[in-house]
C-alpha cells in the first residue's frame, strides 16, 4: 500500500497482518466481537509498563515501523517543525520561578534553570535569604529515557523530603526522601505508589497510596521511616475494584482524608496524624449517585463539606460537628443554586474561599466565617479562566489565584481576604515578546440539533479575515465533566500568528454549563458530546470564521474519542484530525475488566459486560467499531508505550483500520512514543517538539498538500 506525504513523495505505509481471535470478548448476554487486531495487545502488558523492553519482538516492530511511516511522511516538515519549536522555546521564560509558597520559616517554590527540562524544588528563609536547592529535577533525571517528577511534600519539622518519581512513563512511582541537611536520600524506597502521600505530625512515618496489580490506586499504607517497605502497614483497603482511593492533607494539616470515589459516588475517612496507630475513621456513608469531599476546622471542631447531596446537582456547601459528621447532622452553609457550579473550597481559620463558575465564567466568592460576609472576585474578560492556590498555611489571611485568558498572560495574584486587596505577585513572561492588544478573544454559541447553546471560545490575531477563509484548529474534550479552561497558552500562537483562528468547543461532558451538562454527555447520552462538536464547526463555518474543509480537529484522551467519533459522523468537514492518546475501542475496553480504568469507568461509559443496553450503545458510536468505507481526512495519532490510560494497542488498532477503510488517500498516521505514557514526553522542551509535531500537520493539512497525486 501507498499514501502521498504531506508534501513529499510516495512513502510506503505499513500493513497490519489480520490475525483475528475468534471470539475475542463476549459479555453476559452472548454478545461477541471479532477483532482483526486483537494480536496486537501484549498479553504481557503489565510488564510491559514497567519495563518497555518485555514488549513482544513483533509487535514492537509494528510500532515501530508506524512511528517511520508518519515520520517518513512529515518528513517535508522537518524544517517547520524545528521552527515552530524555537518560537515556542523563545516564549518561555527558560529560568522562570513559581512565587515562593510561605509555609513556616521557609518559603518553597519550584524553578527551572536555563535550558533544563525539569523542575528544581527550592526554598529560602521565609524573611528572605539565599535559596537552598532541595531536589534537582534536573540531576534526577540524567541519563533517563523518561523522569517525571511527581508530588512532593517536606516533613512537618522542615528537616526532609519525601517525593514521587516516575521513570517509565506508566504512572508506576517510587516514593524517596531526602535529608536535606545532608543532600542525600535515606534508603528508603517505596515502589508502585500513586501521586498521594501524607506525613505522620511526628515526622517519623509516610502515608501514601499503593498502586495494586492492575495499576489501580486500591490500599492506603504507613511506612515508618528506616524500615523494610515490605512490612508497611496496611491502614485502608479498597476491595471494590470500581473505585479508586485518594490521600491528601486537609488545610490545618491535622487530619488526612482518604477519598474513595468513582464518577458517581465518593466517601471520605479522616486519619488522625498526630495518632501513630491511627485508623481510618468514616465521615459518612456511601450513597449512590452521592459526592462529597471535606476540609477540617480543628478550632470550630467542624468539616466542611461540598456535596450534591439532597438534590444539590451543582453542589452546597454544608458543616457538620467534627464528632458526629453523618449526613443527618449536616447543616447547610451554602445554599445550592441551579447553573452555579460549585467547583472547588479552601478552607482557613477565617475564611472559607469557594471557586464556582455560571454562564461559563469562574469567579471566586469569599465568606468571613464569623459573620458569613461574602464577597465576589470575578474579571470582565468575555472568556477567561480562574485558578485557587489555597497555599500550605491555615491560620492566614492571604489566598492566591491565578488569572489568565487567551490573549492575557498568566498573573499571579495575592489576596488579602479581609482587608479585600490584591497585590500582583507575578505577570508570565514572553522573552519574544507579547501585545495582548494583537489579539482578540471571542466567546461565541453554537446551536446544537437539540436546540442546546455550546459555548465556544475563539482566539485570533487581530485583522484576521473573517471571510472564510482562515484556517481553524478546533478543540475539544468533553467527558468526566472536566472543563475546558479558556487561559493563555503562548504555544497557541505560533498558528495564530500563522493565520489560524484556535477555537475551543465547550461540549456536553464538561461542566462548563453545570453539573448537567455533564450529566447530558455520559452514558446513553454520550453521543451529544460529539453533535455538540460537530454543530461548533458549522457555526465556525456559517459565521465566517473559517471554511468546510479548513478545520482541523484536535482532542486527546477522552477528546480522542471525540475525534475518533466526529471522523465517522463528518469527516468531510475536516482537512485534518489530530487524535492525541486517543480513547477509541471503547467497547472492547469497557469489557476487559482486567485494565486499569475499566470498572471505576462504567458509571461514565456504561457496563456493556453485564448491560446489553449499554453494550449496544457504545457499539453504535465507538470509533473502532465504526469505522468504514468513507473518505477520512488526513489523521495524525500520538500515542505513548507505557500508557496504562490508553493502552498502545488501542490507537495501533484503530490505525489500522482507519488506513485500509479510508477512501480518500489522504494519510493516517501513528506516532508512538517509545518512552512515554499518557503525558507525553515529560521535559517541557520536548513536550514542545511534541506540539510542533501537530502543529506543523495541521499546516500542511489546510495548505492541501497532502492530496493524492
Amino acid at each position: 500500500m501507498r499514501r502521498e506525504g504531506m508534501g513529499g513523495g510516495a512513502v510506503s505505509a505499513p500493513t497490519a497482518p489480520i490475525a483475528p481471535r475468534r471470539p475475542s470478548v463476549r459479555n453476559l448476554h452472548g454478545h461477541v466481537l471479532e477483532d482483526d487486531y486483537a494480536w496486537m495487545r501484549a498479553e504481557n502488558w503489565q510488564e510491559v509498563l514497567r519495563d518497555p523492553k518485555r514488549l513482544d519482538p513483533a509487535i514492537r516492530a509494528h510500532l515501530e515501523a508506524e512511528t517511520a511511516y508518519a515520520e517518513a511522511v512529515l518528513a517535508g516538515e522537518a524544517d517547520l517543525r524545528q521552527t515552530l519549536a524555537a518560537e515556542m522555546r523563545a516564549r518561555i521564560k527558560e529560568d522562570d520561578a513559581a512565587v515562593p509558597a510561605p509555609d513556616g520559616p521557609f518559603a518553597y517554590y519550584t524553578r527551572h534553570r536555563a535550558g533544563g527540562q525539569h523542575p528544581l524544588v527550592c526554598r529560602t528563609a521565609r524573611a528572605g535569604g539565599p535559596e537552598e536547592l532541595l531536589l534537582d529535577g534536573d540531576a534526577l533525571a540524567a541519563g533517563k529515557a523518561f523522569f517525571h517528577l511527581g508530588d512532593w511534600q517536606r516533613s512537618p519539622d522542615h528537616r526532609l523530603l519525601a517525593y514521587a518519581a516516575d521513570e517509565t512513563g506508566s504512572e508506576f512511582q517510587t516514593l524517596r526522601v531526602r535529608d536535606l541537611a545532608a543532600g542525600t536520600d535515606l534508603a528508603d524506597a517505596v515502589p508502585d505508589i500513586a501521586d498521594d502521600m501524607a506525613w505522620a505530625a511526628a515526622g517519623d512515618a509516610l502515608y501514601y497510596v499503593r498502586r495494586d496489580a492492575h495499576h489501580r490506586p486500591s490500599r492506603v499504607f504507613r511506612h515508618r521511616l528506616g524500615t523494610d517497605p515490605a512490612s508497611d502497614e496496611l491502614v485502608f483497603e479498597e476491595a471494590d475494584p470500581g473505585l479508586f482511593v485518594g490521600l491528601a492533607e486537609t488545610q490545618a494539616r491535622r487530619l488526612a482524608l482518604i477519598t474513595v470515589g468513582d464518577h458517581e459516588t465518593s466517601v471520605a475517612y479522616a486519619l488522625d496524624l498526630a495518632d501513630p496507630q491511627a485508623r481510618p475513621r468514616l465521615l459518612a456513608p456511601r450513597r449512590q449517585s452521592v459526592r462529597y469531599s471535606a476540609e477540617h476546622h480543628p478550632g470550630q471542631r467542624l468539616f466542611y463539606i461540598l456535596t450534591n447531596a439532597d438534590g444539590a446537582e451543582d453542589f452546597k456547601v454544608a458543616v457538620a460537628p467534627e464528632d458526629d459528621p453523618a449526613p443527618a447532622a449536616w447543616r447547610d452553609l451554602v445554599a445550592h443554586r441551579p447553573g452555579t457550579l460549585i467547583l472547588d473550597i479552601a478552607l482557613f481559620a477565617n475564611h472559607l474561599v469557594r471557586l464556582e463558575r455560571e454562564d461559563g465564567l469562574p469567579r471566586l466568592v469569599v465568606r468571613a466565617l464569623d459573620s458569613g460576609a461574602e464577597h465576589t472576585i470575578a474579571f470582565g474578560e468575555e472568556a477567561y479562566s480562574l485558578s485557587l492556590h489555597a497555599g500550605y498555611e491555615f491560620d492566614t489571611r492571604t489566598v492566591r489565584f491565578v488569572y489568565s485568558s487567551m490573549t492575557t498572560p498568566a498573573e499571579t495574584y495575592d489576596y488579602d481576604m479581609a482587608r479585600r486587596t490584591r497585590v500582583l505577585r507575578k505577570r508570565q513572561e514572553v522573552p519574544s515578546g507579547h501585545d495582548p492588544a494583537a489579539y482578540v478573544t471571542r466567546r461565541l454559541h453554537a446551536r446544537a440539533p437539540d436546540g442546546e447553546n455550546v459555548p465556544v471560545t475563539v482566539l485570533y490575531r487581530a485583522g484576521t479575515p473573517l471571510d472564510g477563509s482562515a484556517p481553524c484548529l478546533l478543540y475539544g474534550y468533553g467527558a468526566y465533566g472536566i472543563s475546558m479552561p479558556a487561559g493563555f497558552q503562548t504555544a497557541r500562537l505560533s498558528l495564530v500568528d500563522r493565520g489560524f483562528i484556535y477555537a475551543i468547543a465547550h461540549v456536553r461532558g464538561g461542566t462548563e454549563k453545570g453539573w448537567r451538562w455533564y450529566r447530558e454527555g455520559k452514558l446513553d447520552r454520550k453521543t451529544n458530546s460529539f453533535t455538540d462538536f460537530i454543530a461548533a464547526a458549522r457555526h465556525l463555518i456559517a459565521e465566517g470564521f473559517t471554511a468546510k474543509g479548513r478545520l482541523v480537529a484536535q482532542g486527546g484522551s477522552a477528546g480522542g474519542l471525540l475525534m475518533g467519533a466526529v471522523a465517522n459522523m463528518a469527516p468531510e468537514l475536516f482537512a485534518g484530525i489530530i487524535a492525541e492518546v486517543p480513547f477509541v475501542d471503547v467497547l472492547t475496553t469497557m469489557l476487559d475488566d482486567t485494565l486499569p480504568l475499566t470498572p471505576p469507568e462504567w458509571p461514565e461509559w456504561g457496563n456493556p459486560i453485564e448491560d446489553a443496553r449499554a453494550f449496544e450503545i457504545i457499539r453504535a458510536y465507538s470509533p473502532l467499531d465504526n469505522v468504514a468505507a468513507r473518505p477520512y481526512p488526513a489523521m495524525l495519532i500520538l500515542s505513548g508505550l507505557a500508557d496504562p490510560r490508553v493502552t498502545y494497542w488501542e490507537p495501533a488498532k484503530w490505525a489500522a483500520k482507519l488506513r485500509a477503510a479510508t477512501t480518500s488517500g489522504r494519510p493516517i498516521l501513528l506516532r508512538l512514543n517509545m518512552d512515554a505514557g499518557h503525558a507525553g514526553a515529560a521535559g517541557r522542551f520536548d513536550r514542545l517538539d511534541e506540539i510542533a509535531w501537530a502543529y506543523a500537520f495541521a499546516l500542511k493539512a489546510v495548505s492541501g498538500r497532502d492530496q493524492p497525486a
